[in-house]
């Protein structure tokens, strides 16, 4: 299948746009203006003002000797790119790749697009109409080149739709401004008599070169599928992406539903032939009233479970709110990661961490109560107990070192030390009595001192002495003193809480 392209050409963009604002100025004639050279040029003009022989960059002054009525107001220099780039965003529902087209069009990629609205006459009708609904007043046109679609959305009577490989007959009889030219070769093609493509579009190379410049062969290249021409997208596009465009507006939660397990069916398919699994998932919706609703996900191993990953999005379904209705649905995975045959397999025979089944739980704890609810740590080669640990990336991550188990260490380990304060404290022996968040302990047993030196290649601090105590009431603590006892600087903390 060849490559298919849309250009929009918005025929009235900046004026549209302040007549959705200002209603009572459809039906007038009105023109925008911006200062040059110390006197006010239209810079855009509405269908009824240019009816009455108004044209874009005519003196003001000569516009109101002409039309006594039009209306005029300032134009807002950087309101082209950032209407262009709101509706190439809005335009993403008919093709993932969309590139804004200053000043007054855009461009899509739709190739594998169309069959999703009927075929290319629905494909384009749709975009136009829809546009058209939302008070911009456009013309769009497909074809096999950038160029061609250009040219066809401004410059032909007939037929938007040109077939694969017809773009090089189709342009033939259009004007030489349909190539996207400079003015000033513009101009010396007109004063040569050359009013239509047909009639250079063949000369010798060489002529064209050295009497146009080589701006006019690039740009016959680029039209006739000669040069491949790129696009630079608003957003850039997931490689892992499903879409799916609605016929009516979906409104409710099984219309949701059915959409999202359509398309997770579709992405796992495409995942488990290619041997991958998805770790993040983003489930989006394109609203009629403009707005992107989404839902996102993730697992904590590589997964192209259909099952698994619905039970995943369907716990925040009640907050995809559909509004209106929503006309797309898009299915990412911007995080996939290599998953071979049989570590799906696992989790049928074993347990542990490599049983899929723990995975899974994993995941539906993180979706309920936050990604941060359910941690795994792996040791770290630091003897600073608060850096003896580090989370893991995932349930599979291996360890580079082992667990020390020749020193007991408590059940639950403090982020950060909390302070004590001691009474009647010994030398080089546990406190009698401690006070912690109010509660005075009576100190029953204690075990210790463990020594434990600043790690002076990080940083330079005082070494702590551990011990493990229990309290009368049975309440069993790991405390320590942070530098010497003839220090006048040393303090007590308490660390962390043995079982």
């Amino acid at each position: 299948m060849g490559k298919r392209f849309v250009s929009i050409w918005f025929r009235y963009l900046t004026t549209d746009w302040f007549s959705l604002r200002r209603p009572e100025l459809r039906k007038i004639p009105f023109v925008l203006r911006t200062p040059s050279h110390g006197r006010m040029v239209i810079s855009a003009s509405n269908a009824i003002a240019r009816a009455k022989g108004i044209s874009d960059g005519m003196v003001l002054a000569d516009a109101r000797a002409a039309v006594p009525s039009v209306v005029a107001l300032d134009d807002q220099p950087e309101l082209i790119l950032k209407l262009l780039r709101r509706l190439g965003e809005w335009s993403i529902r008919y093709a993932p790749n969309v590139a804004i087209d200053p000043p007054d069009g855009l461009l899509l990629d739709a190739s594998g697009c169309s069959h999703l609205w009927g075929g290319d006459a629905n494909y384009v009708t749709d975009i136009e109409q829809k546009l058209e609904t939302h008070g911009y007043r456009v013309r769009a046109a497909m074809a096999g080149t950038i160029g061609a679609a250009w040219a066809i959305a401004r410059y032909s009577r007939g037929s938007g739709i040109i077939e694969s490989g017809k773009h090089h007959e189709a342009l033939m009889g259009l004007p030489p401004e349909a190539l996207r030219l400079e003015p000033e070769a513009l101009e010396r093609l007109h004063k040569l008599g050359l009013h239509q493509l047909h009639q250079f579009i063949s000369m010798p190379r060489a002529t064209l070169r050295r009497r146009f410049g080589a701006q006019m062969l690039l740009r016959i290249d680029q039209a006739t599928g000669a040069l491949e021409e790129r696009m630079e997208p608003i957003k850039p596009v997931e490689p892992y992406q499903e879409r799916l465009p609605c016929l009516e507006p979906i409104v409710t939660a099984k219309g949701i539903e059915i959409a999202l397990e359509r398309l997770l069916e579709t992405l796992c398919h495409r995942l488990r032939q290619e041997q991958k699994g998805l770790r993040t998932a983003v489930f989006k919706g394109y609203r009629v009233d403009g707005k992107v609703v989404q839902l996102d996900i993730g697992t904590s191993r590589p997964t192209h479970h259909v099952n698994h990953l619905f039970k995943l999005f369907e716990v925040k379904i009640s907050t995809f709110e559909p509004a209106l209705g929503i006309e797309l649905f898009i299915l990412e995975a911007p995080k996939v990661e290599e998953l071979m045959p049989e570590q799906e397999q696992l989790w049928e025979e074993a347990g542990g961490l490599d049983d899929m089944r723990l995975s899974e739980l994993v995941d539906k704890l993180a979706g309920k109560f936050g990604a941060k609810s359910v941690q795994r740590y792996l040791p770290d080669e630091h003897y600073w107990p608060e850096r003896s640990f580090r989370p893991a990336l995932s349930l599979q991550e291996k360890a580079t070192t082992l667990w020390r188990v020749d020193k007991l260490r408590p059940l639950q380990l403090l982020s950060r030390p909390e302070r004590i304060e001691v009474s009647a404290p010994i030398p080089d022996y546990p406190p009698m009595l401690f006070r912690y968040k109010g509660k005075v302990h009576e100190v029953a047993r204690a075990d210790g001192p463990e020594r434990i030196e600043q790690e002076w290649w990080l940083q330079q601090g005082q070494h702590r002495d551990y011990y493990r105590i229990e309290d009368k009431e049975g309440h069993r603590f790991w405390i320590f003193r942070s530098g010497h006892y003839d220090d006048e600087s040393f303090q007590w903390y308490v660390h962390g809480f043995f079982a």
